[in-house]
Formats: structure tokens, C-alpha cells, sequence
């Protein structure tokens, strides 16, 4: 008897005229398991998410709308898997509130798809408990417009909750005096530096250190199609994984 193929799963972007949803739009059609059945654009209407009959849908659009476009995702009962930062704790507990109505729909809101990122962060968050000093500094592409990045934010918090857990005491810091930016900003109380400079794409280092020794952990997107993979393995998992997930990570079977 010949084995019957699964359906392809139906995808709509959003964002699709953006850098990172055309990219997200050519790797949809060329996945032999996916099938784009919308690519929308800033200004067009959602409901063409249920008249194409999509299930699945990948957000990559601006911090203004990407609530929005979700709510209306978990509405209709269309599994999202959302790369666009804005969401704060607020929103991500509206977001779970609203989840708990629509048991079965899953959502995947991940700071960065770059399966390498990914693995870099939860390397540093593992290794911060055993050094004195940690810090980060992420750099982008100066067409970004939020500061710091999500993924450095998502990683800081991430070392966070690791030295709480081991009770390890803040990064020594003898500064008193500084122009304002200078020791960067603080996430969960790890300074996060960020540089934007032409010719960048995305690109982070976490610098670990103990007396007489430093360890760096960086990661470099060169081609938005890095994060591809990590977009494609997201509409694969999300709907065996209901209701809200933060981070890539959540998927991997890191064993750490």
C-alpha cells in the first residue's frame, strides 16, 4: 500500500514586503511541506488570512501592529509564529489570557530564529553562574529601530534567571561617574550594549569573566536567510505546542 503524504501546512506572512518577510516568503514556497496561501503588506486587510484559508501564520511586522495581528490569529484559530519584538509582560499575559479561550491554538513569539542565536544564549545563560562579571553587546544594522535588540534583551534575561538561581551577586561595577549611555543599558540587572553600524546585519557577543580569564560566546547573522530555518522549524512545532511559547529555545531539545 502506498504511503499517503501529509497536506502541506497553509501559511500566510505577514510583512511580506518587508526584508525579513520576503525572505520568510521564499523559503515558505520552496519548503516541500508548506504551502503560502497569502502574503500580506502593511495596510491589508486580515480577513484575507480566513478567506485563503491560512493556519498557519508567520508575523514579521512592526511593534504597532503585531499584537493585533496575533489576537486576530488566536481569534480564527490560526497557529502564529510571530518574530516582531513590542511584546512586553503586559501584553504577553493579555496574549495568555486569551489563549486560555482557544485551548488548541499555539503561539511561538521568538526574539530570533537563528538557530545559532538561540544556541548561544542558552550557552551563556548556562555558563554566567560560573564567572564573576557578564555582559553583552549586540550590533545591528543601523536601519533598526528598537534598541536593545530582542534577542539581547531575551538573552540577558535569560543569564538572569540562571545567577538567580545560583545566587550569584551582581557583576562587580566600581563606576561612579559616567556620561549618560556609556555603561549601556540594564535588562534584569546585566548591562546590554548596543552599536549600529552600516554594513551589520545581526550579530552578538556575551563577554564572561573571572579573574585571570574571559569567555565569549558570539553569534553572526551575515544573510537574513539564517533565520530561515529557525522560521520554518517554528510552523512545524507550533501546533503540537498550544498556547504561548517565548523563545526558540522552547523547541530545542537542548539538554542543558
Amino acid at each position: 500500500m502506498t504511503e499517503q503524504l501529509s497536506a502541506p501546512l497553509p501559511v500566510a506572512v505577514l510583512g511580506a514586503n518587508g526584508r525579513m518577510g520576503a525572505e520568510a516568503v521564499k523559503a515558505i514556497e520552496a519548503a516541500p511541506d508548506m504551502l503560502l496561501v497569502a502574503a500580506l503588506g502593511r495596510g491589508d486587510s486580515l480577513d484575507q488570512l480566513t478567506v485563503a484559508g491560512a493556519k498557519f501564520v508567520v508575523d514579521l511586522t512592526v511593534p504597532e501592529s503585531t499584537e493585533a495581528n496575533v489576537r486576530y490569529a488566536v481569534e480564527h484559530g490560526i497557529h502564529a509564529v510571530v518574530g516582531t519584538t513590542g511584546w512586553d509582560g503586559g501584553k504577553l499575559s493579555a496574549l495568555e489570557g486569551q489563549l486560555e479561550n482557544h485551548p488548541e491554538t499555539g503561539v511561538l513569539i521568538a526574539p530570533n530564529f537563528a538557530l545559532g542565536s538561540v544556541l548561544a544564549s542558552a550557552f551563556a545563560a548556562k555558563a554566567s553562574k560560573y564567572f564573576e562579571s557578564v555582559e553583552i553587546i549586540e550590533l545591528h544594522h543601523p536601519d533598526k529601530v528598537d534598541a536593545p535588540s530582542g534577542t539581547a534583551v531575551r538573552t540577558a534575561e535569560l543569564i538572569a534567571a540562571e545567577r538567580s538561581a545560583a545566587q550569584m551577586p551582581p557583576s562587580p561595577d566600581a563606576t561612579t561617574s559616567e556620561l549618560a549611555g556609556a555603561r549601556g543599558c540594564e535588562v534584569d540587572g546585566i548591562r546590554v550594549h548596543s552599536v549600529r553600524l552600516r554594513g551589520l546585519v545581526a550579530h552578538q557577543e556575551v563577554l564572561l569573566g573571572s579573574a585571570g580569564e574571559q569567555l565569549t560566546l558570539r553569534h553572526d547573522s551575515f544573510d537574513r536567510a539564517s533565520f530561515m530555518p529557525g522560521v520554518l522549524l517554528g510552523l512545524r512545532k507550533v501546533a503540537a505546542h498550544p498556547g504561548l511559547t517565548v523563545g526558540l529555545d522552547g523547541y530545542l531539545d537542548l539538554g542543558l
